[in-house]
């Protein structure tokens, strides 16, 4: 068990690098850095002379390089998991080995499907997914679980609701980034200088349909990728109300004050950086930080859940 509970943080971690690293290559154009897979122009280690953009390609098997060790680490927790499962529950674990399998038909997908939008953005969220998963199972290992504990039933609704509000934003935001829609409004508040743009939300959310393209074969509008960038806006409004409602619901509760300011302080950088990125003409330091921001405050909503449901002794 000892070698389980060193692994657990270890593999958290690693996948926040992968998260944040397939986010660096997503933005940096870099997802097709290698025309082919698993290897790269054929070449399994290392990048050849003949690659196209050696820079890309490099981003993108170094991508592929450390979700590997994130498989194999994922592998051998579910193995340990079986092996001591009179201690610790097999199954988070085992799901987790199904869910690295199918990301890696994912990332298959992503170079010979050509950045497909649905392809993309679910290999978003399944690394969402991943990290999740590791966080919880982190989270049962530190504070519990106390499946009788009673709490608030309106703040365990409250906690549920931010989760959910969280999760349909980052699918959002991954629809917003596959699409290349990040700059379809390139003022804030406003979009295009009004309130209600002209959009095509039919287009911009049809998921059958390739990269630029829509449904028909057509070249996809301008007004669907105006449609997509809105729709994160008013998803990002929503992140504020719900999560800044559950935070400040928290600090009037004895013994949340750090988790209620943890909240504020990192749904206030959030924000911040979604902002910035339309301002400043989407620069990648800060569209990475704004992927990893998602990350974290997934990680931290998590966190504030597993509280509410399972106890208090977390710290």
């Amino acid at each position: 068990m000892r070698l389980y509970r060193t692994l657990l943080p270890l593999a958290a971690l690693l996948a926040l690098a992968v998260v944040g690293l397939g986010a660096w290559v997503r933005l940096s154009d870099a997802g097709l850095g290698c025309p082919d897979w698993p290897g790269c122009y054929g070449q399994w280690l290392g990048v050849p002379e003949q690659a196209a953009d050696a820079a890309k390609a490099w981003k993108e098997m170094t991508h592929r390089y450390l979700a590997g060790a994130l498989g194999l680490c994922i592998l051998t927790l579910g193995l340990l998991a079986w092996r001591h499962r009179r201690q610790v529950s097999p199954l988070l674990p085992g799901v987790l080995c199904g869910i690295v399998l199918f990301q890696a038909l994912l990332g298959m997908w992503t170079v010979t499907l050509l950045l497909k939008p649905l392809v993309v953005t679910a290999h978003l969220l399944g690394g969402m997914t991943t990290l999740a998963l590791l966080v919880w199972l982190n989270l049962q290992q530190i504070g519990g679980p106390r499946k009788n504990f009673a709490s608030d039933r309106k703040l365990k609704a409250g906690g549920l609701l931010a989760l959910s509000v969280l999760v349909l934003q980052i699918t959002l935001g991954g629809w917003v980034s596959s699409n290349y829609a990040a700059l379809a409004c390139p003022d804030f508040p406003a979009c295009q200088g009004r309130w209600l743009p002209a959009m095509d939300f039919a287009k911009a959310f049809s998921v059958r349909r390739e990269l630029g393209y829509a449904a028909d074969g057509a070249l996809l509008p301008s007004h669907a990728l105006t449609a997509i960038h809105w729709t994160h806006r008013i998803g990002a409004l929503l992140v504020g109300l719900a999560l800044g409602g559950l935070a400040l619901t928290l600090r009037r509760r004895p013994g949340w004050g750090n988790f209620a300011c943890a909240l504020l302080a990192l749904l206030a950088l959030q924000l911040s950086l979604g902002i910035a990125n339309v301002v400043l003409a989407l620069p990648l330091p800060l569209a990475f930080a704004h992927n990893i921001g998602a990350a974290l405050l997934l990680s931290l909503v998590l966190a504030i859940n597993f509280r509410l449901w399972h106890g208090p002794p977390l710290h």
